[in-house]
């Protein structure tokens, strides 16, 4: 075979491995922008569905109220002792839309404000400081079936039997916010309140504060028994079929179906031990059971990627093996660390079906203020929100999901700044 004849070939041989490598990456573009697509869809439906639930449309109602003298003779005291707050509301709607309302009217002006309206205006009431016989201005919610039409997500053009809001109630509320009583502002209740079975009060409060003592406890089991499990398997343990065993269960531990766990936390903490049901204690102790496989694995890898000359060079100089393991491996191994734990812990922060065998699906109104005290999580909160009938859930589920990737966003990048912090120094 001439040179030229074998030059020819190498050069078809050449000229084939560069078509399959431009094909690969080729794909391997399409499979990164197929995925970015997927991404930006999804964000884009959640941003479309959730962001009108960061804002709330409310009243501001002119309401007249009484000052009575003090019985010790100090400041007048405004208070309404046998007055129904509820019709004040009414009475207030009824002057601004000038009419006289007959009883079934008035039940039709009740449905254009929040079950809550009345306490509000008792509320108000109750710190105001006026002259007497003077109108108070009170901001109430308007009802989730004036917000979802004012909001542009209630069809007019249905018969009236479909609709929520009458002919004449879509009426009053054109009325109210040409005259500029009905307002949308940014949504307070969704971040201070707890659930709700109304919409328009429904908050994600409580959920946010069961989460973080369900991650607190989970943090303070997983991390410290973790990190202490992977040290002892990578430095102490001897290499036997026992450590073989434990490795295995390890890996498999962390591919079983996070339900499980919520059974085994079901059958060991409530059942035999006797804790509360729907508990963040418990939930803490589910979620570090979910976690630690993530925490010994990642922890392992990061105490096996230390060079072992840095092992060596502090035996020669006389450091005993704990030395060696506390004051230059795992300083070395931090970053990977930390950063296999926080990563653990976003995981656990978005877990749904553990918490859902534990008794944390119940209904939650008030916020949790200790770790023995009924909660409900974040991912939970969204799956309740899921189910809702109304239509003013829906885009609370939406933002709630929203402030929920947020938080892993900001856990991820918390995860990124520590080991970067680390490793620097």
């Amino acid at each position: 075979m001439s040179k030229i004849e074998r030059r020819r070939r190498i050069e078809a041989r050449l000229g084939g491995r560069h078509r399959r490598e431009r094909w690969f990456r080729l794909l391997g573009i399409t499979a990164v922008g197929l995925a970015l697509s997927f991404l930006v869809l999804i964000l884009a439906n959640l941003v479309g569905e959730g962001a009108s639930a960061f804002t709330q449309s409310k009243l501001d109602l002119p309401i007249r109220y009484e000052v009575t003298a003090s019985p010790t003779g100090g400041a007048p005291d405004v208070r309404y002792p046998d007055v129904d707050y509820d019709a004040l509301v009414l009475d207030a709607l009824a002057g601004l839309l000038a009419v006289e309302p007959d009883r079934q009217m008035r039940r039709e002006l009740r449905q254009l404000v929040s079950i809550d309206a009345g306490f509000v205006v008792r509320d108000s009431l109750g710190s105001a400081e006026q002259a007497p016989g003077a109108r108070l201005t009170v901001t109430v919610p308007a009802s989730s079936n004036v917000d979802m039409l004012v909001k542009g997500q209630l069809d007019r053009s249905l018969p009236a039997v479909q609709r929520p809001l009458s002919d004449r109630q879509i009426a009053w509320v054109d009325t109210l916010r040409d005259s500029g009583v009905l307002v949308r502002r940014f949504n307070t209740a969704l971040f201070t309140n707890g659930d709700s079975r109304e919409p328009e009060l429904a908050g994600i409060r409580g959920a946010v504060v069961g989460s973080f003592y369900m991650l607190a406890v989970t943090l303070l089991l997983a991390f410290p028994i973790g990190v202490a499990t992977a040290v002892y398997l990578e430095e102490f343990a001897p290499r036997n079929r026992w450590a073989d065993v434990v490795e295995i269960s390890i890996n498999n531990l962390a591919a079983v179906p996070s339900i499980v766990f919520g059974l085994l936390g079901l059958a060991v903490f409530i059942d035999w031990l006797g804790f509360p049901r729907s508990a963040p204690l418990v939930g803490g102790f589910v979620l570090a059971l979910l976690t630690l496989p993530v925490v010994i694995i990642s922890s392992r890898a990061a105490i096996r990627g230390v060079p072992g000359s840095i092992r060596e060079a502090a035996l020669g100089v006389g450091a005993s093996r704990m030395q060696v393991v506390m004051d230059h491996v795992l300083p070395l191994a931090l970053p990977g660390v930390l950063t296999g734990t926080i990563i653990g812990m976003s995981r656990a922060l978005g877990e749904t079906a553990p918490l859902l065998m534990i008794g944390m699906v119940a209904f939650i109104v008030d916020v949790p203020t200790g770790l023995g005290d009924p909660a409900t999580a974040l991912p939970v909160q969204i799956y309740l929100w899921s189910d809702s009938p109304e239509r003013a859930f829906a885009e609370r589920t939406s933002a709630a999901i929203l402030v929920l990737l947020g938080f892993l966003l900001l856990m991820n990048l918390l995860a990124v700044l520590i080991r970067r912090r680390v490793e620097n120094k």
